[in-house]
């Protein structure tokens, strides 16, 4: 159990944490660096954008960009390419932009390495809600 003290604090800590933001980001951006892929363990569990990891999916986290964008993943290596669509945060661990899902990740080949050095291109944004 969380000590009583503990919760506030983190909370507190969160909430002084900008929100991620890709300002400027726009279609034909592209990053280059490491890509690694999500631990099976972490099948049904809940993302960043409320839906549940399916291991299976095309799907992948980044750090800041927009929840709902679609990139195309090239391994550099080989040229092999993939779309997916962000729907959580991460990684978290420094020098990989991005974190594919375990079918992402087979698409791509980079089960037996776990990391690969891939280019990262911004297809699509998310649609902007209307305000009312």
């Amino acid at each position: 159990m969380l000590n009583k003290r503990l919760i506030p604090a983190i909370a507190a800590i969160l909430i002084s944490i900008p929100p991620a933001t890709a300002s400027g980001i726009k279609p034909g951006y592209t990053q280059k660096g490491i890509a690694s892929y999500y631990h099976d363990s972490l099948h049904g569990l809940k993302t960043a954008s409320g839906e549940t990891y399916n291991k299976w999916a095309s799907s992948a986290a980044h750090k800041s960009l927009p929840l709902g964008t679609k990139v195309r993943v090239t391994k550099l290596s080989n040229g092999r390419s993939i779309v997916v669509r962000i729907n959580d945060r991460g990684p978290f661990v420094k020098g990989r932009i991005i974190d594919l899902s375990r079918r992402a990740a087979q698409d791509l080949g980079i089960i037996k390495s776990g990391l690969a050095k891939v280019k990262v291109e911004v297809l699509s944004l998310p649609r902007r809600k209307k305000r009312r």
